[in-house]
């Protein structure tokens, strides 16, 4: 376990306003939505300092995606919670698990995993044109990727970009990895699914949504939509991102060739666990986190 920064149970718990019919509605038509002011600054300045901890502390599943000599930095890790309490406070008693529950309108709620995406000024290298739920072991509509900026975002220092609709499409893409020496296009090969179509003509054919963030907002996004990230070409602004998944009640495991979870950088950070095809996922790994 990592070191941690100061106590978080005197912060903010509940959600400080109700998810309203547009932006629920809007995530469910398009496929993303931006949810304004919605994590209280107390968590993000807490946030902010055990993000630091965790960049001058690479774990053993962490990705350095910028090529050594190269300008910037673009750092990517994984199941932070597991070693760091900091991590584990805010994916846990934050509000953000009240957001999950809404969005689905499910009894229950299960954490899946985290993953930080840091690129900071000056970083070159893009987050590829990808869906999620291709790289990862489950199923089901009840799943959703959460992205929480902790710095303001915009395109010039890498916001996320989400074409319209695509998750409607009722495809799933082979998982592009987001470098070529991470070690995972040998496991994504194994999934056998088409290869992403001519993304320059979707963009022609399709609305991309992207919206300017500041700390305190957060994108919600389904698993299908496609999505992209451009570099960081701010000279003196930090990009620092925490995708946040989450899973309802219809969310089970898909014992399914390929997903990440096959990655030897990933196997040897978890727990050992059992679960069969169509099951829900163990708790002991994946903690129910709503209702708390």
């Amino acid at each position: 376990m990592t070191k941690t920064c100061a106590a978080t149970e005197q912060f903010p718990t509940n959600l400080n306003r109700d998810l309203t019919t547009q932006e629920l509605q809007s995530y469910h038509d398009d496929g993303a939505v931006v949810l304004r002011n919605v994590v209280p600054m107390v968590w993000i300045e807490h946030m902010r300092k055990a993000i630091q901890l965790i960049l001058d502390n690479p774990g053993d599943a962490s990705m350095e995606y910028t090529p050594k000599n190269s300008k910037g930095r673009y750092y990517g890790d994984f199941f932070i919670w597991l070693r760091n309490n900091d991590f584990r406070a805010f994916i846990q008693n934050s509000a953000l698990p009240e957001i999950a529950a809404k969005v689905f309108g499910s009894e229950r709620v299960q954490f899946f995993y985290d993953q930080l995406l840091v690129k900071e000024p000056g970083t070159r290298e893009e987050t590829p044109w990808h869906q999620d739920l291709p790289y990862w072991p489950v199923r089901g509509q009840d799943i959703l990727s959460l992205w929480v900026p902790f710095d303001h975002a915009n395109k010039q220092s890498g916001v996320v970009h989400y074409l319209k609709g695509s998750h409607k499409w009722g495809k799933k893409y082979a998982p592009s990895a987001f470098s070529k020496d991470s070690g995972f296009d040998e496991t994504y090969a194994k999934m056998g699914l088409e290869p992403l179509p001519d993304m320059e003509a979707l963009i022609k054919k399709h609305e991309v949504m992207c919206w300017d963030v500041e700390p305190g907002d957060i994108i919600l996004h389904h698993p299908l939509t496609l999505h992209y990230a451009p570099g960081n070409s701010s000279k003196t602004g930090r990009r620092r991102g925490l995708a946040l998944r989450y899973l309802g009640d219809d969310a089970v495991y898909d014992d399914r060739p390929g997903t990440f979870m096959e990655n030897p950088k990933i196997q040897a950070i978890l727990p050992k666990f059992s679960v069969s095809d169509g099951d829900k996922l163990p708790e002991s790994l994946f903690p129910t986190v709503w209702p708390r």
